[in-house]
Parts: structure tokens; sequence; C-alpha cells
């Protein structure tokens, strides 16, 4: 069977590029082919009109689709990162005080924010993926913590994850959050500074899902089983510590992520870096509870209201049965429902997510929005 699957070049491709590059596609009787797209927006385009199979898929823009997530396709590898300006200024205002092992907060930089606003300086420009996206929910939460509003002490705009550099280059940004490698491309260059990484932010969080149009897989389900079992074999091969190098090789090229060994290695094989995973620590389950956080951050922010039933999408998007009959069938079995009950690891400020407790969650925190009513 031939496919076309889109993805954008980042290091969490790597599934993706790992099954088409080692024949494992091509071993469950498909004829995959990878295409690399230009922004998230195309991504969404192309796989709604048809054009794409499917997709590497921010896990948040499917919930919001026509599409299936049978797939978690990693967890963590996403940075913020402060341009070499910003991060001077902040460190001088005490940025760089954190304990051991926890990341940096925002609270030097609300610090700065206060005094150009008392100056009528501009606001700071922050750029993430995309408006639904863990970069943006993670954004938001971390500045938030700080007693920072994302939608009116700074500007946030949108970039596709390989021009960030160019742009913070340009002077256009700031800051952004954005997956590996972009930000140790940034900072490579001398442009930026990785501030916070995603992976102390909130360890295991949830980021790329595999997205399938939802009447491709009523239509085909052997054909998304046969894709599932390639693609689990091929996160379970690029998590193994002795294939990290060949994989970050395998990346740089030009047809896939197109970036330099070396900041590739950053978020595959330097240790207490990005903590990348695809398979390892139930990173491949597509867990219910993620899709709930997300759209508690998609309710906090004021991008659903109160009438999205967030249960049911949850359950129509997130099919870890699906996932489930893949992975037993290749030998790789995941803990399976029982993730799904418990309360997600803290994140950097203690809060821990249960998918129990929804409405309890969302309501403690102090800044949030409410949809704009329709006019």
């Amino acid at each position: 069977m031939s496919l076309k699957l889109g993805f954008i070049a980042l290091t969490d491709c790597a599934p993706l590029v790992v099954a088409k590059e080692r024949g494992l596609f091509e071993a469950e009787g498909l004829d995959v082919i990878l295409s690399r797209e230009a922004s998230w927006a195309n991504i969404r385009d192309k796989v709604a009109s048809g054009a794409l199979d499917g997709a590497h898929m921010l896990a948040p823009m499917a919930l919001t689709g026509a599409v299936i997530a049978p797939l978690s396709l990693n967890a963590n590898g996403s940075s913020i990162t402060l341009s070499r300006p910003l991060a001077e200024q902040v460190r001088a205002l005490g940025g760089d005080e954190a304990p051991a092992g926890a990341p940096r907060t925002a609270h030097a930089l609300k610090r700065l924010i206060d005094r150009r606003a008392a100056a009528g300086e501009r606001p700071l420009t922050f750029a993430v993926v995309f408006p639904f996206s863990i970069h943006a929910y993670l954004l938001r939460y971390w500045l938030a913590d700080a007693g920072i509003d994302p939608d009116r002490d700074v500007r946030l705009t949108v970039v596709p994850p390989p021009r960030m550099a160019a742009r913070m280059l340009a002077g256009e940004v700031d800051g952004f959050c954005v997956g590996a490698p972009w930000g140790a491309v940034t900072e490579a260059a001398g442009a930026g500074e990785i501030w916070a990484q995603g992976s102390r932010l909130w360890r295991g969080a949830p980021d790329k899902v595999l997205g399938l149009p939802a009447a491709f897989a009523e239509r085909d389900p052997g054909a998304v089983q046969a894709l599932l079992r390639a693609l689990i074999r091929a996160a379970v091969w690029a998590d193994e510590p002795g294939n990290r190098e060949p994989l970050a090789e395998m990346l740089s090229r030009p047809a896939y992520v197109d970036a330099p060994v070396a900041a590739l290695r950053r978020a595959l094989v330097e240790p207490e870096s990005f903590v990348l995973q695809f398979h390892g620590e139930d990173a491949g389950y597509p867990r219910r509870a993620h899709a709930l956080w997300l759209l508690s951050q998609m309710r906090r922010w004021g991008q659903i209201d109160e009438t999205v039933e967030v249960r049911r999408v949850a359950e129509q998007v997130y099919r870890p049965d699906l996932y489930l009959q893949a992975a037993e069938a290749v030998g790789a079995p995941a803990r399976g429902p029982q993730l799904d009950a418990e309360p997600l690891q803290p994140m950097f400020d203690g809060r821990a997510f249960d998918p129990a407790r929804f409405d309890d969650y969302l309501a403690s925190f102090p800044l949030r929005r409410r949809p704009a009513p329709v006019q």
C-alpha cells in the first residue's frame, strides 16, 4: 500500500525517518513517501484535504481536527530560548537563580518587563510554532507562573520551527519555545541562549503524535496496524543508546532535518539535556490524560469554551486501543489503560494534573482567559 506522510524538520520526526531508512515500512508491505513540509499550517491543511495520508503532528492540533492519534511520537525535546541581549538583561536581574536541577523561572523576566513598560518601551516578542502546540502552552505556563500575562504583557507570534534562528538573528523575536534542534542551532549561531529546557519544566511532556484522518483509519484498519508496527519498532530502535549517534547523522541529511549533527546530538546524546524519548517510559502510548491536559490549557487560554466535551474529544482522538494492539504484536507492550487514570508528573511549579479533577485543576490558575463572545 502506498502512503504519503508529512513531517516538519524536527528531531522528533525520528520514528518516521528511521522506519523509512531502515526498511521497517517496507517490511510491513507499505510504500511510504515522506514529505517535508514548511509549516504546521501546511500539515493541517494537507491532511484535511487528503494531500497527505497522515503526518507527524502537534498533539493539540490533532485534538482540533477530524483525525485520530493512535501513537505518540515523542516526549520532551522542547526548550525556551532567549536572545543574547535579553538573556544578559535577565541574568543581570537575578535570572540565573534556580535550585540545582530546576529550571530557571520567568520572575526576573517579569521585573524586566515591568521596567520596560514603565519606560514606555515596546513589548517583547516571543515566538511559538503554532497557537495549538505544547510549545505555546509551555511558554504561556512559564510566563504566567511569574505573573506575566502572555496576551497582554508580551507579544506572541507564530514562526515555523526551522525559521526560529533566522528570526532571532534578525532581531525580530526576543525569545521562543521550539522543539529540538532549533534552540541548539540558534545557540550555536550566537543568536540566543537556551534558557529553560522543556524536560525540566515538565518531565515527559507530550509533544507530537501520528495524526491520521479518522476516515482512513475506519476504511483500512490493517494499514493502520502495519503503520503502527513499523513506527513502534522504529521508536524502540531510536531509543537505544547505541543508536543515538547514527540517528543524529541520519536526521542531519538534507531530505530530513538538514541541521548540523552537533545540534541534533543535544537532544539525543548529551546527558542531562532534553531527554528526548520515543518509546521509553511509555512515551509512545497515546495517553488520554495528556490529551485532557492539553485541552485544559486550550480552555485556560480561551481557545475553547465550556461547551467542548473534553473527555469525549480525548476519547475520540487518542486511540490507545490501536496502539496496544500493534505494540503487543511487536513485543513492546505498554502499561496500558492505568496510565490514563494516574496523575501526570508535576510541573516545575509543583502542580500535578489529575485527569479526574479537570475543573479543579483549571480553577487553580489565577491567570486565565475566557473565550471571546461570538458576534
